[in-house]
């Protein structure tokens, strides 16, 4: 496993398109959000600690979100020939096992990561209703223990963009596994 940090697309870049099918069979483009106040574009896989250890915090943040206006996507980048627990197929039973309340995407080509400058998962990216990024960076301060966070980044950032306020916190870079690139 290769630590890796999220590289800080800079901040006002234009949200890059994308087409991917999800789990639930059917493609999804940023356009199939376009009621989203907020899109959290979240890259992240099935076998790595750190993606692991977000889910629940990332499904729990979604649900408290959704009703005002926050919309997650989550996107699967990693070679699926060598890291088999991220094939299309684990990813299907991973979404369904944990009910997940948003989109799973397959980016198999990798075209997407490389465009989004993707390096770790999970590598968070908060869009703004004008799909302009605001946010790239971590969801909280201890991604091991869930009960000894004492920053919520992620909630403060869409708490802030949401009052229409500027983000009051410095983006700190999502830490995690390198994305598994083909060779």
């Amino acid at each position: 496993m290769a630590l890796m940090y999220s590289k800080g697309m800079a901040v006002g870049t234009a949200m890059p398109h994308f087409e991917l099918p999800g789990v639930d069979k059917r493609a999804y483009t940023p356009e199939d959000f376009s009621d989203a106040k907020i899109l959290v574009v979240v890259f992240t896989c099935n076998h790595c600690p750190y993606a692991i250890a977000s889910e629940d915090r990332l499904i729990q943040i979604q649900n408290d979100y959704r009703d005002r206006g926050v919309r997650f996507v989550l996107i699967n980048s990693n070679d699926a020939e060598r890291y088999p627990a991220d094939s299309f197929i684990m990813m299907e039973e991973r979404a369904k096992e944990k009910k997940y309340p948003f989109p799973y995407l397959h980016d198999e080509t990798q075209k997407v990561a490389r465009t989004y400058d993707a390096a770790c998962t999970p590598d968070i990216f908060v869009f703004d209703k004008d799909r302009k990024l605001r946010y790239n960076g971590r969801i909280d301060d201890n991604w091991q223990e869930p009960h000894n966070v004492t920053q919520h980044d992620l909630r403060i950032v869409l708490d802030d963009l949401l009052a229409g306020r500027d983000i009051s916190i410095d983006a700190v870079p999502s830490m995690g596994c390198s994305i598994k690139w083909k060779v």
